[in-house]
C-alpha cells in the first residue's frame, strides 16, 4: 500500500497539469468559435437586408440562394455550436472528475499518514514495553534473588584497548587486546553512549569525546542480552577531582538502548579499609609502605582499621602504625586489638562494627593485597548504597621462585612483578574475600559468620547471601588489584571443607599448569637439554619456557600508582 501511494504521489503533478491544459484549449475553442459565428450572423443579416432592398427578380432568386445557402451554414454553425458546447461540458465533467479524484487522493494520504504514525505509536510503545519488561526481569538496575553464586554471571572489564578476561578461551589468555568482533562491539557501544550523551548539549557546550571515555564492563545473559556500564570524564566538572558520568547500555540482541544516565562525584567518597591481622610484621611493614604510596600520597580519601588478634608482635604494628601517622600527618588510621585466637570473620566483623560515625564504603582487604588509586575508584563507583556491592576478581600472582627461575631471572621488584600474563598469574575467580560494600548493607544482611575459626570459608558466605539477596552484586576482573604469593600451611586440624579449600589454593597458587608440568618432568628437560648442547656444541639455551620472555611479554602490565 505504501509503495502504491509513493507512485500515485510522484504521478499526480503530472495529471494535475495534463487537465489543466484541457480546460484551457477547451475555453479558447469555445471562446474563438463563438466570436466567429457571431460575426457570421451579422454579415448574413446584413445580406439578407442589402438583398431585399433589391427590386429585380433576378436579384431576388439570387438573393434567395443566397439566403438558403446562407441559412444552411448558420445551421451548419449551430450544429458545430451544440457539437462545441457538449464537448466543453464533456471536459468539465473530466476536470470536476479529476478534482473528485485529487481530493480523495489527498484525504487517502492523510488517511495513511494518520495510520503509519499511529503504527509507529503501536511499534514504539510495543518496544518500550518490551525494554519495560526486559529491565524488571534482568539484574540490570535492580539486583536479583538467586539460589546460588554459581547461577552469577561476572562481569569482563575493557578499556579502549585492553579487555581482561574472566573466561581465557582457546588461547588461555587471561588480557588481551579487542579485536575483530570485540573490537566493533567496543567501538559501537562507546560511540552509541557518546552520542547519548550529547543529545541534550547545546551548539556552545562542549561535546563527549572518545578520549572521555575511562573504562566500562560488560556481561551477556543468555535470556536478556548484553549488559554494558561505562564511565566517562564529566567534562562540565573537568576542574574538578573525581567526577564520573555513568550510562549503563543494554543490547537486547538487537539494537542498542540506552537505559539510564547517571552523574556521579566520589570527591568526598571515603572508604574504611578493615585489615584482619596477627603477626606477619614484615608482611604489614610492606602493606603500610604500599598505603603510604597510593593512599597517603595520592587518593587520602581511605581511613585504615586494622585488627589485631594476639599480643605477639602487637607492639611493633603499633609502632610500624604511630611512625606512619607522625611523619605523614595522617591521622585517619585505628588499630583495634582482640586477645583471640585469630579468625578472619570475626576480626572483619568487628573491624566493621568499630566504624561509629556516618555511613561508610567498607573495603575488606588482607594484608597480601595490592592496590593502586584506579581501584579505591572502582570501589566506590561500583557500591551504591541499598543496591549495589562489589566483589572484584583478583589477579593472583604465581609463585615468583617458580616463575622467574624457570627462566634463569632473577627475581624482580614487587613493582615490577604486577604484570598481567598467564605466565605470572591468573584471575582468583573462586575467591570472594576482597569486597566492596556500604557499612549499613554489610549489617542488612548480618555481616559474616564468626563462628568459622582458621582459614578461609567466611568470604563465601558472605558472597551468597548477598547473592541470594535482592542486592545487585557486581563481579568484574580488576586490573588494579593483586594478590601477591606467599607460603601456605593448610592446617591438618581444619575441617574437611576448609582442608580441601586450602589445598586447592596452594595448588593454583603455585604455577601455571605448564609450568607445574616442566618443573614435574625436570629431569627430562636437562636430559634434553644436555643433548641439544652436544649436537650442536652450543651452551644450552637459558630457561624452560618457550615463546617471549616476561620482560618483553605483549600481555598487559598494570602499573601500580
Amino acid at each position: 500500500m505504501k509503495k502504491m501511494y509513493n507512485r500515485m504521489s510522484q504521478q499526480m503533478p503530472r495529471v494535475i497539469f495534463l487537465l489543466f491544459c484541457l480546460s484551457m484549449m477547451s475555453m479558447m475553442y469555445v471562446a474563438k468559435f463563438g466570436v466567429y459565428m457571431d460575426a457570421q450572423f451579422r454579415s448574413e443579416r446584413r445580406l439578407v437586408e442589402f438583398s431585399s432592398k433589391q427590386p429585380s427578380e433576378i436579384e431576388r432568386d439570387s438573393s434567395r440562394e443566397v439566403v438558403a445557402s446562407l441559412q444552411e451554414r448558420i445551421r451548419n454553425l449551430e450544429n458545430l455550436l451544440a457539437s462545441t458546447s457538449e464537448k466543453a461540458k464533456h471536459l468539465t465533467s473530466q476536470v470536476t472528475n479529476q478534482t473528485l479524484l485529487i481530493r480523495s487522493l489527498q484525504e487517502f494520504k492523510n488517511s495513511t499518514e494518520k495510520n503509519m504514525e499511529s503504527t509507529s505509536t503501536r511499534v514504539s510503545s510495543n518496544t518500550s514495553e518490551i525494554m519495560t519488561d526486559i529491565l524488571n526481569n534482568a539484574e540490570i538496575l535492580k539486583g536479583v534473588a538467586l539460589k546460588s553464586e554459581y547461577e552469577l554471571i561476572p562481569f569482563t572489564k575493557f578499556t579502549l584497548n585492553r579487555i581482561f578476561l574472566v573466561e581465557p578461551g582457546l588461547g588461555r589468555r587471561v588480557v588481551e587486546k579487542p579485536i575483530g568482533y570485540k573490537r566493533k562491539d567496543i567501538n559501537d557501544v562507546i560511540l552509541y553512549a557518546m552520542g547519548e550523551l550529547n543529545k541534550r548539549r547545546t551548539a556552545d557546550m562542549k561535546l563527549y569525546e572518545m578520549e572521555d571515555f575511562i573504562e566500562g564492563m560488560y556481561r551477556t545473559e543468555p535470556l536478556t542480552g548484553t549488559q554494558y556500564e561505562l564511565y566517562f570524564r564529566d567534562i562540565d566538572n573537568s576542574n574538578k577531582r573525581s567526577s564520573y558520568k555513568k550510562i549503563t547500555v543494554v543490547r537486547p540482541f538487537t539494537t542498542l538502548y540506552n537505559v539510564e544516565e547517571t552523574s556521579k562525584n566520589t570527591s568526598d567518597t571515603w572508604i574504611n579499609l578493615v585489615l584482619p591481622l596477627s603477626g606477619r610484621k614484615d608482611a604489614f611493614q610492606q602493606f603500610l609502605s604500599r598505603f603510604i604510596r597510593v593512599v597517603i600520597n595520592q587518593d587520602q580519601r581511605v581511613f585504615l582499621t586494622v585488627v589485631y588478634f594476639g599480643q605477639d608482635g602487637l607492639e611493633d604494628v603499633k609502632n610500624l602504625m604511630t611512625s606512619t601517622a607522625k611523619t605523614y600527618r595522617y591521622k585517619h588510621m585505628k588499630l583495634v586489638t582482640l586477645k583471640e585466637e585469630f579468625s578472619r570473620g570475626r576480626g572483619l566483623q568487628v573491624g566493621v562494627l568499630s566504624w561509629k560515625t556516618n555511613d561508610v564504603i567498607l573495603f575488606l582487604c588482607d594484608v597480601d593485597i595490592v592496590f593502586n588509586v584506579d581501584f579505591l575508584e572502582r570501589c566506590r563507583l561500583n557500591t551504591e548504597k541499598g543496591k549495589r556491592v562489589y566483589f572484584p576478581i583478583v589477579f593472583s600472582l604465581y609463585n615468583p621462585n617458580v616463575v622467574y627461575s624457570l627462566q634463569d631471572m632473577p627475581i624482580p621488584a614487587e613493582k615490577e612483578q604486577l604484570v598481567i600474563s598467564r605466565n605470572t598469574g591468573f584471575w582468583r575467580d573462586f575467591g570472594y574475600g576482597m569486597t566492596c560494600q556500604y557499612q549499613s548493607d554489610f549489617k542488612s544482611v548480618n555481616g559474616f559468620d564468626e563462628y568459622i575459626s582458621g582459614w578461609g570459608g567466611e568470604d563465601v558466605f558472605l558472597y551468597q547471601k548477598f547473592v541470594k539477596s535482592d542486592y545487585m552484586v557486581i563481579r568484574a576482573t580488576d586490573p588494579g588489584i593483586f594478590h601477591l604469593w606467599h607460603a601456605k600451611q593448610c592446617d591438618p586440624k581444619l575441617n574437611s571443607e576448609q582442608y580441601r579449600s586450602c589445598i586447592r589454593s596452594k595448588a593454583l597458587n603455585e604455577a601455571s599448569h605448564a609450568q607445574l608440568g616442566l618443573l614435574a618432568f625436570k629431569d627430562e628437560v636437562r636430559l634434553h637439554k644436555s643433548l641439544a648442547g652436544n649436537q650442536t656444541g652450543l651452551p644450552p639455551q637459558i630457561g624452560l619456557i618457550d615463546g617471549p620472555s616476561l620482560i618483553r611479554s605483549h600481555e598487559a602490565r598494570e602499573p601500580v600508582r
